[in-house]
């Protein structure tokens, strides 16, 4: 299997909430739910950079899509990182989920290993780290 990842899906608890988090709170470009002619079917997707898609599905979906039991959802499964080019624009990325209503868990602050980052959660408690990392080179 090539490691080649097209689109990161979260399960949300309220597909109309995350839409608006994502959408008006972040400025993520994207058509609106669609698929709702379809039961289980309603969805939205962001565009992200160099073909990357972010999806947003409700859990009860993905569970019944996926043939499992859903379970209670752990914040710690996973982290997406949203690395950038510098101390100041974690700052701002910071005070703009701040803004679009994040749950901010650890302020942006200098890390262990030399570099500047701070976590937040959406609505439905995903965890996001804006990351600023001085070995890693960012192009826009």
């Amino acid at each position: 299997m090539k490691p080649r990842i097209s689109v990161i899906t979260l399960g949300v608890d309220d597909l109309e909430r995350s839409l608006v988090f994502y959408r008006d709170g972040l400025g993520f470009s994207t058509e609106g739910i669609i698929g709702t002619e379809f039961e289980h079917g309603a969805v939205a997707f962001f565009d992200l950079e160099a073909g990357l898609r972010l999806a947003i599905f409700e859990r009860n979906n993905i569970a019944l899509d996926a043939k499992i039991n859903q379970t209670q959802p752990n914040p710690a499964e996973f982290t997406l990182g949203h690395n950038v080019s510098s101390k100041e624009e974690v700052d701002k990325v910071m005070e703009e989920v701040n803004k679009a209503g994040a749950i901010i868990t650890v302020p942006a602050h200098d890390t262990f290993w030399g570099g500047y980052s701070g976590y937040f959660q959406d609505p439905d408690g995903h965890l996001w780290e804006v990351v600023w990392n001085p070995e890693w080179e960012i192009k826009e």
